[in-house]
């Protein structure tokens, strides 16, 4: 099997085929071959071949290559028409926060279920802040987090499938935003905008938490509650 890999682009802004793939993307292709394996479109020897490239694949372009010829890559056609969510909040978000956690010598956590507003504001001085999206009820598309650290700890983890933006620095500390794209349309943005004073600010995805499977297990959890309410 001839299977060659895309070329690079040399666009100041990478194309979706250039990003660097997830795990959420490697097992949305390993999904589609499973599945073509199972309807006949391909062997055993050419679904082990390709799979091996899937694990092996560092890029979404390189991914695509191993179902081109499936008709269940159609689906996801629109992907190509993405454009990598901007550095900056495009919509109006207000200067007031909807939120703040802060830690002054003492530690501070957002984890678990909870609405994530518009705007959120984050300070460690001389102690720890820890905030965890990864189970968020995102109820906008775009969210923005002030991050100051002072001789601090600040943490903030997302969920695989959104955008992740930084903007900010370190002054004798270290600002560090693991820059994130999804290729998912609607998919939530969140920025990360702030300073570390002799301090530590850095925001990275949660390996394994997803945007859609949170909702569909809080939708399980509605729909259970609401049979045991009907069978009473």
């Amino acid at each position: 099997m001839d299977l060659q890999k895309p070329a690079r682009t040399q666009d100041a802004t990478p194309s979706v085929s250039a990003l660097r793939a997830s795990d959420a993307d490697r097992d949305r292709v390993a999904d589609i071959l499973r599945e073509a394996l199972a309807e006949g479109r391909l062997t055993a020897d050419e679904h082990a071949e390709r799979v091996d490239g899937v694990l092996n694949a560092k890029t979404v372009g390189e991914l695509e290559v191993f179902i081109q010829d499936l008709p269940a890559a159609h689906q996801h056609a629109s992907r190509a028409a993405y454009s990598p969510a901007p550095p900056r909040p495009t919509d109006d978000i207000p200067s007031e926060s909807d939120a703040n956690v802060v830690a002054v010598f003492s530690s501070a956590v957002r984890r678990g279920r909870w609405r994530a507003g518009r705007r959120m504001h984050a300070y460690s001085i001389f102690g720890s802040v820890e905030i965890d999206l990864s189970e968020a009820i995102f109820e906008y598309q775009q969210v923005v987090i002030k991050a100051v650290s002072v001789f601090g700890d600040i943490q903030i983890r997302v969920p695989e499938n959104v955008s992740l933006r930084g903007t900010g620095g370190g002054v004798l500390g270290n600002f560090d935003v693991a820059t994130l794209d999804s290729t998912e349309t609607d998919a939530p943005v969140v920025y990360i905008d702030g300073w570390a004073v002799l301090g530590n600010v850095e925001a990275r995805p949660k390996r394994g938490k997803l945007v859609s499977d949170i909702l569909e297990r809080v939708q399980d959890k509605v729909e259970r509650k609401l049979r045991r309410h009907l069978d009473r």
